[in-house]
């Protein structure tokens, strides 16, 4: 690791400058995150009467809520460097396998689908998860790229979380 490096991460990335990216982060997602959830509620019965729909309503959910708790977590004053780095490793890890295991339980259905709604799925899931996770090592070991993958996690996910909206707010009535 560089002396440049050797302090504190976010101590040389100034975290100050970063702290109204990740508030505006956590407060956009959070909005985002409520128009799915009253989307969903709007079309309960057809989310759930259409196989696979109500997997693609909890993967927008976590992908439009992972930016508000990573961006909310990323801000906790005080904590090391290792352990926040740490944590969002954890937690992009975390937020992949979620929805893998349900994307796999919904390729297994057979629910006569084109394969195309499975791949879009699992593309969102890659683009929005695996930032997570690279940010996450790359503030482990010191490097301020892993805050531009943090970004562009949260932009992946936003981008993600809204197209999945309009399938749960105008698709599903087709």
């Amino acid at each position: 690791m560089s002396a440049r490096y050797s302090v504190s991460l976010l101590d040389n990335l100034s975290i100050a400058e970063w702290s109204n990216y990740l508030a505006v982060q956590a407060e956009v997602a959070a909005t985002l995150t409520g128009l799915v959830f009253v989307a969903v509620s709007i079309n309960l019965s057809r989310v759930l009467s259409v196989p696979g729909v109500s997997g693609r309503a909890a993967e927008s959910l976590m992908q439009l809520f992972s930016v508000v708790i990573v961006s909310s977590n990323m801000l906790v004053p005080g904590e090391p460097d290792g352990i926040r780095a740490a944590w969002l490793l954890v937690a992009g890890a975390a937020l992949w396998l979620a929805q893998t295991t349900i994307q796999i339980r919904y390729a297994r259905s057979k629910t006569g689908h084109p394969k195309f709604w499975l791949f879009t799925r699992v593309a969102q899931t890659q683009v929005t998860s695996i930032p997570f996770c690279v940010a996450g090592v790359l503030l482990f070991y010191g490097s301020p790229a892993g805050m531009q993958w943090l970004s562009r996690g949260f932009t992946f996910s936003l981008v993600s979380g809204v197209l999945s909206a309009w399938v749960l707010l105008v698709e599903i009535l087709r």
